[in-house]
């Protein structure tokens, strides 16, 4: 989105206006991520976690093309490929954990980018579409981390490959030939590992380009913030640079700061053990779980304890599984409020938290054992889930009073900071507004 007040790139030395004039990226990047893109003057730092997560994928990309170099896809050597690279290259226990390590943090960060916008209501019109390629990025991410998961061939590794693809086989009729053609014969083995091998290296960059369609549906209506009230004028707004990408920088070295405890003191901690034990298909683990950011939807498939009619219970699961994550391509539609920000929506506000508690209760049920009362307790927070979403949503939306919305985001700003009259107390103001008495 290009307001009117944006400042415009203006090369003055010669070569960068030779540059501009032969391929004007310096004025794309001025204009995506510099001084030409204003964004509002309120947003706090759950902001920062886009950027966040543009950062874990670089990670992700560089160690993972590093780890490549030293894989052999290949069933009888795959797992002594990891361990070699483990021990034997120089610095190959850094880039492994990196790795594996951030993937963790990369799922840490998107769903808190996600539940922000859940808060903030930043999937309402006009960013539909923002919100939908987000929710594209996150299913491959899914993909991409189950795939690099079997890599190892550890014992998780091959028995999570066994039981997420057999998830397929619930399908009726067509299921089980899916399911076979998935892995490339009846069982996780050589043909597995080179086709997952090959996705799991390819899907990143994909995952790559839907973020830049991301970012590019992002800058059509701009950024939310968190009044949900939109820009009215330059008042309202500050170059992006450098005032967030001074905060995006602050953000980037906490979470570097953060990964590198976890990476140094604590690498195997949000590991199984288990994928330290070489793939045998004659010995199953007592308890498989997949990794920890896929356990509320492994809690959810595993609610379905009793068939329905005809419909098995198994079936049942792997539809709510993937209804739980569909779902939320509808919810731009669901949520009808006029008001954006739970800031202004106390019951909305209320809900949302248990929502987060649900989700987390969904989670650890999902690494639990496949017994009482896990499952009980996953049953009625994985009702809960679809209820929030199906019923309790429209509902608030309906008879919810919401409170007072700020004329603008100035307004705000001003009222928060208790500064009136004084045109250049924030960086970017413009006319003095009006005053008001709005929440």
């Amino acid at each position: 989105m290009s307001f009117p007040w944006a400042e415009h790139y203006t090369p003055k030395h010669p070569v960068m206006q030779w540059m501009d004039e032969k391929l004007p990226l310096p004025r794309l990047v001025y204009n995506a991520v510099g001084a030409g893109y204003p964004v509002p003057r309120n947003l706090n730092y759950f902001w920062n976690f886009g950027v966040l997560a543009g950062l874990a994928l670089m990670i992700q990309i560089v160690t993972g093309v590093i780890m490549a170099m030293h894989y052999g896809a290949n069933d009888l050597v795959a797992f002594a490929t990891v361990e070699q690279t483990m021990r034997d290259v120089n610095s190959g226990w850094l880039m492994r954990y990196a790795h594996a390590n951030g993937a963790s943090f990369f799922f840490i960060v998107v769903y808190l980018h996600i539940f922000r916008g859940l808060f903030y209501g930043s999937y309402k019109a006009p960013r539909e579409m923002v919100w939908l390629l987000g929710l594209v990025i996150f299913l491959l991410m899914m993909a991409t981390a189950f795939m690099g998961y079997v890599l190892p061939w550890g014992q998780m590794s091959y028995w999570g490959a066994k039981v997420i693809t057999g998830l397929f086989g619930a399908i009726p009729v067509v299921g089980e030939p899916i399911q076979t053609w998935l892995l490339g014969g009846f069982a996780p083995g050589n043909a597995s590992l080179n086709r997952f091998f090959s996705l799991h290296f390819l899907l990143p960059f994909v995952i790559a380009g839907v973020i830049i369609l991301h970012i590019w549906a992002l800058h059509i209506p701009g950024s939310s913030n968190p009044t949900g009230v939109e820009v009215k004028g330059p008042q309202d707004t500050v170059p992006f640079h450098p005032y967030y990408t001074a905060k995006d920088g602050f953000g980037a070295g906490v979470f570097l700061i953060l990964f590198s405890i976890m990476l140094f003191y604590a690498p195997n901690y949000l590991g199984h053990p288990d994928n330290y034990i070489e793939a045998n298909p004659l010995s199953t683990p007592a308890h498989i779980v997949p990794e920890w950011y896929f356990w509320p939807f492994y809690a959810i498939l595993r609610a379905f304890t009793v068939d329905f009619f005809f419909v098995p219970a198994k079936l049942l699961g792997v539809l709510a599984m993937f209804a739980s994550i569909l779902l939320l391509f509808f919810l731009p539609w669901l949520d009808n409020s006029p008001v954006r920000s739970g800031n202004y929506r106390p019951t909305f506000k209320k809900f949302f938290w248990i929502l987060v508690a649900d989700v987390l209760i969904l989670g650890y049920c999902g690494g639990a054992p496949a017994e009482e009362p896990y499952v009980m307790i996953s049953q009625v927070a994985a009702a809960y889930y679809f209820a929030h979403f199906l019923i309790v949503l429209p509902l608030i939306a309906r008879f919810e009073k919401p409170l007072p919305l700020p004329g603008s985001i100035t307004e705000s700003v001003l009222n928060r900071y208790n500064i009136k009259g004084e045109e250049d107390a924030l960086p970017g103001m413009g006319a003095d507004p009006q005053p008001s008495t709005a929440g």
